[in-house]
């Protein structure tokens, strides 16, 4: 079962990911060491497959 949008911004902002906001359904992600992601749907919807591995790849990236 796939993820929901809000999980996903759950998980960013817990590893250290600020909200820059954006228009729209588009949010804007941008962690102080410099990496951004932005991620795009409503908040209930369900995230597509490479949202989810965006999302861990970005993650991944700032933990190293």
């Amino acid at each position: 079962m796939p993820k929901k949008i809000r999980e996903l911004i759950y998980l960013l902002e817990k590893s250290g990911f600020i909200n820059r906001g954006g228009k729209g359904s588009h949010r804007n992600f941008l962690h102080p060491s410099g990496v951004k992601v932005t991620i795009s749907g409503n908040p209930g919807k369900d995230a597509l497959t490479y949202q989810e591995k965006e999302v861990k790849l970005k993650i991944a990236e700032v933990k190293k």
